[in-house]
């Protein structure tokens, strides 16, 4: 049985802030998808152009997998690329959204260069992470972090 929640989306859309708070309330473990793989030595280079790590998505969906199934906790798992994890491992994929004016501040504040912030804006007008999310078979739930985030729903959807 999956013992794992993944808060995916938009980069600067509020995963983290979801994803801590979501394990605080519930004492389940938090799992930085970026540590992840700096530990087990996943990232296959560095793009220059795009300031990033480059990531087999399919190794990394194994190599999550293979960490819920091995794991006595039910673990909360935040990444913009989560949602590439087989929908079998996983309880709830938690989709994270915010208005385009916030999210640009906010790629702003993290100094992301305006190519990359265009590229992040783009996903989230196209809901490129909800629907990748939907159509890797995962049961989806959107909040929107520019709004009071609701967790007794969340937790609801969890028991389910």
């Amino acid at each position: 049985m999956a013992k794992a929640i993944i808060v995916t989306g938009t980069p600067g859309t509020g995963k983290t802030t979801v994803a801590i708070r979501l394990a605080k309330k519930t004492g389940w473990k938090y799992i930085d998808v970026n540590k992840f793989i700096a530990k087990e030595k996943l990232s296959e280079g560095y793009d220059r152009k795009k300031k990033c790590k480059i990531v087999d998505e399919t190794k990394l969906g194994k190599a999550l997998a293979k960490l819920v199934k091995t794991s006595k906790e039910t673990l909360i798992i935040d990444s913009h690329m989560s949602h590439y994890m087989p929908a079998k491992s996983v309880n709830l994929c938690i989709v994270t959204k915010c208005n385009l004016k916030l999210l640009k501040r906010r790629l702003k504040r993290r100094g992301y260069a305006e190519n990359k912030m265009k590229d992040n804006l783009e996903c989230e007008i196209f809901d490129t992470c909800l629907i990748e999310s939907q159509e890797a078979g995962h049961t989806v739930v959107t909040v929107e972090t520019d709004k009071k985030v609701d967790y007794d729903k969340i937790m609801k959807k969890i028991k389910k």
